[in-house]
């Protein structure tokens, strides 16, 4: 059971364009994923190995890596609903 994740530079400026609330719902809900893997998680069907997890209008793309341990969660991007996907 994974107990981390890591953020890539593009997700923290994501993140950092939030408004407060949804950034803390955001990151409490990857926390949440990082330690029980629970979560509104989907795959992703035109992006092998990417999954979404949603919270609320806001979706968090991601990926499972094995470093710095097994399971990690390496979260890619944070978009609105509308822009996820594209």
């Amino acid at each position: 059971m994974s107990q981390s994740a890591v953020w890539s530079e593009l997700a923290l400026k994501d993140a950092a364009r939030l408004d407060e609330l949804a950034r803390h719902r955001v990151v409490a809900a990857v926390d949440r994923l990082a330690a029980i893997q629970r979560g509104d998680v989907k795959r992703l069907q035109e992006r092998p190995g990417q999954l979404r997890l949603r919270v609320g209008d806001w979706r968090v793309v991601f990926r499972f890596i094995d470093e710095p341990e097994p399971g990690t969660v390496f979260v890619l991007r944070v978009h609105p609903r509308g822009r996820a996907y594209r």
